[in-house]
């Protein structure tokens, strides 16, 4: 993760003197672990997001995801629910009681009812995404603004 941190000398008060302000500017690249088994939706997903200026790790399995969360430390980790090998709600629950991954935040794409939400907010996740509003012809623009969200939310969080 690289930051970048502009200075600029601008009056602080009315009295003419100068002061310094520093603003942070995050530039980088930030990570995205996709988690998802359909081929075609995390292809899709993969392609919007890189589109959007992420780099995009992807798995296609529960136990995969857990291997790739530990070893790449993403910024969002976007978790499908319905997964083979291990169930998203169980890599959910894994991944917050794992000091190496409990900060990474979670969001859930799923095709489940959005009754679900709370549920699974209450796990862990910080946000849920219905994969029926996914729209792969505007380059899943309304996913892409939830992972904008999230890491806007999680840098606010550090600072």
């Amino acid at each position: 993760m690289l930051a970048i941190v502009s200075i600029c000398r601008i009056p602080i008060n009315g009295n003419g003197r100068i002061g310094v302000r520093v603003a942070l500017q995050i530039s980088m690249k930030s990570t995205i672990l996709l988690v998802e088994d359909s081929r075609f939706l995390r292809r899709a997903n993969e392609i919007a997001l890189s589109k959007a200026g992420y780099q995009v790790i992807t798995a296609g399995d529960g136990e995969e995801a857990l291997v790739l969360a530990k070893t790449t430390s993403p910024n969002v980790v976007l978790l499908d629910m319905l997964l083979p090998k291990l169930s998203g709600p169980e890599v959910l629950r894994r991944l917050r009681n794992d000091p190496a991954t409990s900060d990474i935040p979670v969001v859930v794409l799923s095709s489940l009812p959005q009754n679900n939400e709370n549920k699974l907010k209450g796990e862990g996740a910080v946000a849920y995404f219905e994969k029926s509003r996914l729209n792969l012809d505007d380059d899943s623009e309304a996913l892409v603004l939830i992972i904008k969200q999230t890491l806007a939310t999680a840098a606010s969080k550090n600072i």
